[in-house]
């Protein structure tokens, strides 16, 4: 006969413990952990005796051929690789009210020769209506349900036979053959593997909306990142209009791409090409502006970096910077003090991207140097150009990938001055723009500054 004992699982890794405690030994989160009651088998359960399966030599498997299904974005499209693979299981993640549903549900409605089936544990019928109108209908065989029972879903599921399976949130759901809440590790772990057995079995594609944490990663344990085949992050500042998709995993196609949009009152808009609308406008000559690009999978895209230095307020200047990870900020800042001999130390730096974009490309750093020489000095940079370039501990500026590409974009977008590094002039050969190359720091500030 079965038993029950009570275990605590921590909510962000899903290790188990028999006592709760407040720091998990295995992530090292805090006050992650909650109770749990586990089914514990009988030992006197006779043992099942396990069947061989098929063993097949690689050689002499078939290969499957599948047309994936285009969704009504093409930038939706260019992230998954082409489409949406049958079969696959699609977690997308996001912060709340980014815009997670509105990506999914204009999508499907705008699906006019598919059956789906969109499950919202989150929102009753009327509410989905509601934004379904301001959005727009064309999908006449797209069907809403509202529950949050996995039985149940599963049974309309297998009534309906859907071509497509929206699941809005996964956290929402939950089985009746566990008794902890919905959105706990066990729950979300025993949902996503009923939904990912029909979806391969029946070669349905299934779309999973995810919650995020604190942290910014996607609520419940890793594993179900491991579970799904693709993970897509929608980002984006909800101060600013525009979005960004991107992949973290792709298990059909490369992790390397984006996809941009644009948040409306009629819902989403695709931006084919997004070229310069992460820029301000007008370049008015103001001091601590520069511009760089960063790279984006087959993209390239314009950046605007604001910097701002000024006098100490408190005994602890202050280092803050949006949109650009802090710790290299922090290098950056640390290298330009030691070679050029700027009192750094005794200024409050701010950083920020414009358009409220998050960005990783150490390409960007000659940009963000540029910017906190020209706040520094109080001088505006050269007219039309834009910096290119990573910078290093040593002062020397390092070569980037696909310098050709950058210099090509910002070529197009009307940028006659390119700074980048010396060891890379030879690769770039494109006509009627000023190619400058700076090796070191010290050399770049003699060539920025009016």
């Amino acid at each position: 006969m079965a038993k029950f004992k009570t275990v605590f699982v921590c909510q962000n890794c899903g290790y188990t413990a028999p006592k709760w405690s407040g720091r998990c030994s295995n992530c090292d989160s805090w006050n992650s952990f909650i109770e749990e009651v586990e089914l514990k088998e009988d030992k006197q359960k006779a043992k099942i005796t396990a069947v061989p399966g098929k063993v097949s030599p690689i050689l002499e498997i078939e290969k499957n051929t599948f047309s994936r299904q285009k969704m009504f974005f093409s930038e939706f499209d260019r992230v998954l690789g082409g489409g949406l693979v049958p079969g696959s299981l699609v977690l997308l993640g996001g912060e709340p009210g980014i815009g997670k549903s509105t990506l999914i549900l204009q999508s499907v409605l705008n699906l006019e020769n598919s059956k789906v089936l969109y499950i919202s544990g989150e929102e009753s019928e009327n509410q989905i209506k509601l934004r379904a109108d301001r959005i727009g209908i064309k999908n006449t065989n797209c069907f809403i349900y509202t529950e949050t029972n996995i039985e149940k879903i599963l049974a309309s599921i297998k009534e309906l036979n859907p071509d497509l399976i929206v699941i809005d949130s996964i956290q929402t759901i939950a089985s009746q053959e566990l008794s902890s809440s919905p959105g706990t590790v066990s729950q979300i772990r025993e949902c996503t593997r009923l939904l990912q057995e029909y979806a391969k079995s029946t070669s349905t594609p299934v779309i999973l909306i995810g919650h995020i944490n604190k942290d910014g990663d996607i609520a419940g344990p890793m594993s179900l990142e491991h579970i799904v085949d693709v993970v897509l992050q929608f980002e984006g500042d909800s101060n600013y209009f525009y979005r960004l998709l991107r992949p973290k995993k792709n298990r059909f196609g490369s992790t390397y791409e984006i996809g941009v949009f644009e948040m409306t009152g009629g819902g989403l808009k695709e931006i084919s090409d997004p070229g310069n609308i992460l820029l301000s406008g007008e370049n008015l000559n103001l001091s601590g502006v520069s511009f760089g690009t960063i790279a984006e999978g087959s993209r390239t895209l314009m950046i605007e970096v604001q910097a701002l230095v000024g006098n100490a307020v408190f005994s602890s200047p202050q280092r803050n910077a949006t949109g650009f990870d802090s710790r290299r900020f922090q290098m950056l800042l640390a290298v330009v003090e030691k070679r050029l001999g700027l009192k750094l130390s005794q200024k409050d730096i701010f950083l920020n991207i414009a358009g409220g974009l998050k960005i990783n490309d150490p390409a960007a750093d000659l940009a963000v140097i540029a910017a906190v020489i020209s706040s520094y000095f109080d001088k505006s940079l050269k007219e039309n150009s834009c910096f290119i370039g990573e910078g290093g501990l040593s002062g020397q500026i390092k070569p980037v990938a696909f310098i050709e590409k950058r210099v090509s974009e910002a070529s197009r977008l009307g940028f006659t001055k390119i700074y980048m590094p010396s060891s890379q002039k030879s690769e770039v050969k494109i006509k009627n723009i000023e190619l400058i190359t700076v090796p070191d720091i010290k050399d770049f500030v003699s060539k920025i500054l009016k």
